[in-house]
């Protein structure tokens, strides 16, 4: 579970994220909406715990900046940050050894699933960014994290990638894993989301339950509903 409770962060006199509460079970996947300037990124990078703030954030129980909190949980970054001298294969070593994994099969697999096992001895530097983002996905994944955060993750990639990465949302949620999804792609969730929490201006303007809406409205036509007409800070 991700547990958010009363977060709050200011840059100066602005507030880009403002007195934020809401959880994501185990086995559920949330997406989290919203316009540019909304707060999104900000309150992913408070979770993941690279920014500073106000309030409690848990990771399963364990406060978000703790070893515990960071051994469970998986970051796919908007802009893929990977090492320019390191080789693909020594990316994945080095996260198994990070995370003191001693089985890798897993890691074996999702390089064969993103068409990437023939690339192991390629240097960061040498890949495309739609290959950096698809190395930052299974870097995040090989040590089968409990809670995942994916923070625009279908940029840059292909189509092939994408029906990938969609199946894995669906393989976490079935393996009980908590899922956060920060998209301006809203079609790319449209089959898939639980919760929906639309934020404007730093704050959740809406949160809403996939198994309690009008099954006749699209995500889009919601997300337009609540948002059309309003202004970010």
């Amino acid at each position: 579970m991700i547990s958010i409770q009363g977060v709050t962060k200011k840059y100066g006199k602005i507030k880009a994220n403002d007195d934020i509460d809401f959880t994501v079970e185990d086995g559920q996947i949330a997406v989290l909406l919203g316009p540019n300037g909304a707060g999104k990124s900000t309150l992913i990078k408070c979770i993941t715990g690279l920014l500073r703030f106000d309030g409690l954030i848990e990771i399963d129980g364990h406060n978000n900046k703790s070893v515990e909190a960071k051994k469970l949980l998986g970051y796919i970054p908007e802009m893929p940050a990977v090492y320019d001298m390191l080789t693909v294969g020594e990316h994945i070593e080095f996260i198994m050894r990070a995370y003191k994994c001693d089985e890798s099969e897993y890691a074996e697999k999702l390089l064969e699933r993103f068409e990437m096992a023939d690339k192991k001895d390629k240097l960061g530097k040498e890949l495309s960014k739609g290959m950096q983002q698809k190395l930052s996905i299974i870097c995040a994944l090989a040590h089968k994290p409990k809670c995942v955060i994916f923070d625009e993750p279908m940029v840059g990639l292909d189509p092939h990638a994408i029906k990938e990465l969609k199946e894995i949302f669906v393989e976490l949620k079935n393996d009980g894993a908590s899922v956060l999804i920060s998209t301006h792609m809203l079609d790319s969730v449209e089959d898939y989301w639980d919760v929906a929490n639309i934020m404007i201006g730093g704050s959740f303007a809406a949160t809403m339950k996939n198994d309690s809406l009008d099954s006749s409205k699209s995500l889009e036509e919601l997300f337009f509903e609540i948002t059309e007409g309003k202004t970010d800070e």
